[in-house]
Order: C-alpha cells, then sequence, then structure tokens
C-alpha cells in the first residue's frame, strides 16, 4: 500500500485515517493495542502522528488487513523481529514502487 501524504513534521489523526482509507476510530483502537504506536498529543489532546508513526501503521495495516493477520498474531508477530519485519516490508513497498513505474512506462509505450 503506498501511501500518499505530504511530506511534514506531525499528521493530524484524520489525515493519517484518510492516507490508509480508514475510519479515526480504528487507528486509535491500534494505538491502545500496538505499544509501537506512539503519537504525540498537543495541549487539546489532539494526536500527532509523526513519520514513525505512519511507518508503524503502515506495518500494522499490512500485517492486519491486508496478510490477515489477528491482532494477536499481529502482535507476536511485531514481537519475535521487529527489524525483519519492518526491512522486509520496505524491500516489498520499493518493488511495488518499481513495478507500478514499469507498468506507467508499459502503457506509454
Amino acid at each position: 500500500m503506498h501511501i500518499d501524504l505530504p511530506e511534514k513534521r506531525y499528521y493530524k489523526i484524520g489525515e493519517v485515517a484518510q492516507a490508509f482509507q480508514v475510519n479515526t476510530s480504528l487507528i486509535r483502537f491500534w494505538e491502545k493495542e500496538f505499544d509501537v504506536l506512539k503519537p504525540k498529543k498537543n495541549a487539546k489532546g489532539n494526536r500527532l502522528f509523526t513519520q514513525e508513526d505512519l511507518k508503524n501503521i503502515k506495518l500494522i495495516y499490512n500485517l492486519v488487513k491486508e496478510n490477515g493477520f489477528t491482532l494477536e498474531g499481529a502482535k507476536q508477530k511485531l514481537k519475535k523481529n521487529p527489524t525483519a519485519i519492518f526491512h522486509n516490508h520496505e524491500i516489498i513497498s520499493r518493488l511495488e514502487a518499481v513495478k507500478a513505474e514499469l507498468i506507467k512506462i508499459k502503457n506509454q509505450l
């Protein structure tokens, strides 16, 4: 999944939810369920997500929504070897971007 958000320091929960095409309630739920999600909160209590939070949400989204893991299964997978999971996910994301670019080039021919 490729998320399309402008590069900035913090993202509001609505922006994050829209980028992943999920409800804000799901993002809040995942925040409670997964220790890797720790958005900052401003004085009003609004969640502010960093680039690191987006990477973690993307990983959780991939495990739960795209690969069909249960929440418990996704938690276990993240606890076992988080570095390898992040690395593999980054490789897959890059390959998907290359594939999309190649398809775009092919369609232009």
